[in-house]
């Protein structure tokens, strides 16, 4: 018996190490996929943003032109806000260039600064009338195709004509040509020329319709979070409640932009293109998550902090808003958030209540016109300009910034006020 069962015993532990080296082999497979995987997620996502900051951090200079501008009380006229400002820079510029004197020429030399140069000399000369009557040198902006010259210039020769590059050696050489940063990207709103385009009206109107968002959904969604896990109990309501505030938190976006249409604007019948409606029809996409979210803040109380109180004569409602709420108020806020970094990255909800219109004027309320940092983006990238290109790259850059920080938020909230048991 011991002979047959010798070799039985051996050829059982060559299976089981063979087994086990099987076993190992898989484990290390499985190791390295993983490892392959991650790294090859992080190789696409340094792509993705070098890709974006290569394409947006040139927007943030702009190509500005040094120019002696006489302030002549006569162009000016005794309204300075009706002053003929695109003359002075002209004038300015031919003084430049006293030798240009055909007018095609003229037309060639004009076309160096931006549209926009005249509104700059009116903020000026609105801010300090005493400007008027005076001399100084000022730097204005220069056109888009200067710009992108500047930048790079073996592409940008292409769309100017010789006499233009010869004068923009000119200026350069005068030192009256230089790439400097660009404010307007950060002062203005929206333009059709590219070289004066800027966020702060899409931000200001991000900015509205978040607060909107978050007065409606942050007390609605913490209200319904502490009902459904402290007072409702386990009931058929109950559960009708939980299993829809579920299915609206997987509910495409836009879905709430077609129920914001229907209801806020066309039976309700407030103002298209408003902070007010956008943060109405946000704080409905919201709400779910900032419910979810409170209601794991609520969970993750140990039951002993309910019984505590309870056994020392607190009410349930006590019980609650002075013991239970408190340590679940970190999670909650972190849940909301991250619903609110939701809410500043979406466009489509907000695109069918109509925030895609072209908005100029800086919005100063919540109902007047204005559309958000994400509709922007959308905008310039549409635009045929190349200019806009690195607009659009620069805005998602501060857009990327506004997330991180908001999430960074979010981890700092909840290490500082978190509780461990």
């Amino acid at each position: 018996m011991n002979q047959n069962s010798r070799p039985q015993t051996v050829s059982t532990a060559a299976i089981v190490a063979a087994g086990l080296r099987k076993r190992y082999r898989a484990e290390k497979r499985f190791r390295r996929l993983g490892i392959g995987a991650v790294i090859l997620s992080l190789g696409f996502l340094l792509l993705l943003f070098g890709n974006i900051l290569s394409q947006g951090l040139p927007a943030f200079r702009q190509t500005e032109i040094a120019l002696e501008i006489e302030f002549t009380p006569r162009l000016i006229t005794a309204d300075p806000a009706r002053g003929n400002y695109r003359a002075l820079a002209r004038q300015a510029l031919q003084r430049a260039f006293p030798k240009v004197r055909k007018r095609r020429a003229k037309k060639e030399l004009y076309r160096l600064l931006s549209n926009g140069a005249a509104f700059e000399l009116r903020r000026m000369v609105l801010a300090d009338p005493a400007l008027v009557g005076t001399d100084r040198r000022c730097w204005l902006p220069a056109d888009d195709l200067v710009d992108n010259f500047l930048k790079n210039p073996e592409s940008g020769k292409k769309r100017l004509s010789p006499r233009q590059l010869a004068w923009l050696s000119q200026l350069h050489n005068q030192g009256r040509l230089a790439l400097r940063f660009n404010r307007f990207f950060f002062t203005r709103g929206d333009s059709r020329d590219p070289e004066m385009a800027g966020i702060l009206g899409a931000l200001c109107g991000s900015i509205f319709t978040l607060l909107v968002t978050l007065a409606l959904s942050f007390p609605l969604g913490i209200a319904s979070a502490l009902y459904l896990e402290e007072f409702a109990g386990r009931n058929a309501f109950a559960d009708f409640l939980e299993v829809n505030i579920n299915n609206l938190a997987a509910v495409p976006s836009i879905i709430f932009g077609l129920l914001g249409l229907a209801v806020f604007i066309n039976l309700f019948g407030l103002p298209r293109s408003a902070p007010l409606v956008g943060g109405l029809a946000l704080s409905l996409m919201t709400m779910p998550t900032i419910i979810i979210a409170g209601r794991a803040a609520l969970k993750a109380v140990p039951p002993s902090i309910r019984e505590a109180a309870l056994g020392i004569g607190a009410s349930k409602v006590q019980t609650v808003f002075h013991h239970v709420l408190p340590l679940a108020l970190p999670g909650m806020l972190t849940g909301t958030i991250i619903g609110m970094a939701r809410a500043l990255g979406e466009t489509a909800p907000l695109l069918m209540i109509g925030m895609v219109a072209f908005i100029v004027d800086i919005p100063r309320s919540l109902s007047a016109p204005a559309t958000v940092l994400p509709v922007q983006i959308y905008l310039w990238a549409d635009s045929p300009e190349r200019a806009f290109v690195a607009k659009t790259s620069a805005a998602i850059i501060v857009l990327l910034a506004f997330l991180i920080l908001m999430n960074a938020g979010a981890v700092v909230l909840r290490k500082k006020f978190e509780r461990k048991w």
